[in-house]
């Protein structure tokens, strides 16, 4: 008789049903409202997630009827949802629960107005003081709608009966100072646990499935250290140009932009201890000690161990590209990287003197997001008479797209007495899974609490503390342009530079580069 195990569960499975609640999103007019949030709910009550007294408010400045605005949400939908066609009688039993509320986001009176409308709607009976408050608004207005939240008594703390709850998109804050400013702002009017700094890469399945291929593997976790692990390589690549974000990603660049939070993220996760549990907290202590262990580079650590470029002019699949320098609303003389690889240590006993070479960048030739384990050779004794090159093992685990496995290992080649590379790859789409989007099942574990994939705040400043030291060990630099590479590569040569120095390729360079084993 075969038994059947049940699996085992992390983050908003481990938690109870989601209560009724009244979800208001700030900046309803916004994109990421249109092309994310809503989608995420439809999706979330199309797969019976979410229960009876459900009401959603949007909050903007735009003059609009709340007919006007679901008839908006509706075609969002249509537009963005990543299943198709929508269904009907799922809009139709989630639409009547939709409401509209006009506001200026610096107006205090209007957070009063927002808290008597919720005190009037019709499900209020059910979700009381259930709240969930999504700031999907420019950063600048942070502090503004939390502030403007504690002065309607719409604030998180003794005496409310129910739960208060606050999103926070990213960036959360440009450097330490700020975002350590934005912290003690927030946890004025909502204790850290009710604070859900929302990074989409910790929703995707693959990110989640770190936890569960490292420590629920017994043939993985031995070899998860200095002893067998030559470096890691983490890569976030697009394919995309800064398009029309010229204005804000002149001011972030791509270290601001991804190296801070969804690099930083990897980072922690596949270099984490063991946690004690599978509970929130325990988890995320362990992320922190990660991002503690890692000394703060000198300004001539950083200019050794990081390279920074800007894509200049080319051609990207069938389309020209402009320079950066050239695009809208970026300076001419900009310095700004939209390219960044840094290679970083970790000063504990498990990884000391094995390398993390971090890198994301723009306009590239590919987009994925991977990272890749690389193992230390074998002994060659064997071999170095017979063959001049073999080849190191490798685990590359692929985020997006088709999330995966892939294990490089050798083999004999059939009657030749030669080695060659062999795969075993293994697709989470091959199964017959719903594969919700990052959004459904990062809005879900607000809902009901649980903030295992949602970022804490000493982790926070503990990447910007990282982030900090790179930005002004390049400031003290005398450039007055960056390093190009072209549209459609995987970046600049000093990139490739900075691991063929050490006798490293990167995961997707050609092999020519393996050192022989005579060598």
């Amino acid at each position: 008789m075969m038994t059947v195990r049940q699996p085992v569960l992390l983050g908003q499975t481990m938690g109870g049903k989601v209560p009724p609640t009244a979800v208001v999103i700030f900046g309803a007019s916004g994109d990421l409202t249109h092309r994310k949030i809503l989608p995420a709910f439809y999706h979330l009550k199309k797969n019976g997630h979410l229960p009876e007294g459900m009401a959603f408010v949007g909050f903007a400045r735009r003059e609009q009827s709340e007919q006007q605005f679901r008839e908006v949400l509706r075609q969002s939908l249509a537009d963005f949802s990543h299943t198709q066609p929508i269904d009907n009688a799922v809009w139709a039993a989630l639409e009547p629960h939709i409401y509209y509320q006009k506001g200026d986001l610096s107006n205090p009176d209007d957070y009063q107005g927002l808290a008597e409308r919720l005190r009037s709607l019709p499900e209020a009976n059910l979700f009381g003081q259930n709240h969930l408050f999504y700031l999907a608004t420019a950063p600048n207005f942070f502090s503004v709608v939390a502030e403007n939240l504690g002065k309607a008594g719409l604030h998180a703390g003794p005496g409310v009966n129910g739960s208060r709850r606050l999103i926070v998109e990213k960036p959360f804050g440009t450097d330490l100072p700020s975002a350590r400013c934005l912290n003690e702002t927030l946890h004025q009017v909502f204790p850290e646990r009710c604070i859900f700094r929302i990074d989409h890469y910790l929703g995707k399945e693959n990110v989640q499935n770190l936890l569960y291929f490292r420590f629920g593997n017994s043939i993985f976790e031995p070899l998860w250290d200095r002893r067998y692990i030559d470096h890691v390589q983490i890569t976030v690549a697009e394919t995309q140009t800064i398009g029309s974000r010229g204005g804000y990603y002149d001011m972030a660049g791509a270290s601001r932009d991804m190296l801070q939070n969804h690099l930083m993220q990897l980072f922690t996760l596949i270099a984490m201890e063991p946690p004690a549990s599978l509970e929130a907290e325990a988890i995320r202590d362990e992320k922190v000690k990660v991002l503690r262990s890692v000394p703060t580079p000198s300004s001539e650590e950083v200019q050794r161990n990081s390279v920074r470029a800007q894509y200049g002019p080319g051609i990207l699949g069938a389309k020209t590209v402009r320079p950066y320098r050239e695009e809208d609303r970026v300076s001419r003389r900009s310095l700004t990287e939209t390219y960044v690889c840094l290679r970083l240590e970790i000063d504990n006993w498990r990884w000391s003197g094995v390398p993390f070479y971090l890198r994301t960048g723009k306009a590239l030739s590919r987009q994925y997001t991977e990272i890749c384990i690389v193992f230390n050779r074998p002994p060659c004794v064997l071999f170095a008479h017979s063959l001049k090159h073999i080849a190191r093992n490798w685990l590359k685990i692929r985020i997006q797209p088709s999330e995966g496995i892939h294990l490089l290992f050798n083999t004999k080649v059939p009657a030749q007495p030669l080695i060659e590379e062999a795969r075993m790859d293994f697709y989470y789409r091959q199964r017959d899974h719903y594969f919700p989007e990052a959004y459904e099942r990062l809005l879900l574990d607000a809902l009901i609490g649980e903030p295992t994939l949602f970022t804490r705040s000493d982790e926070v400043e503990q990447a910007w503390r990282i982030i900090d030291a790179v930005q002004g060990a390049w400031r003290e630099e005398e450039l007055d342009r960056l390093p190009l590479y072209a549209p459609g590569s995987m970046g600049p040569v000093e990139a490739e530079e900075l691991l063929r120095r050490e006798g490293r390729r990167w995961g997707d360079s050609p092999c020519e580069e393996e050192e022989s084993v005579r060598e």
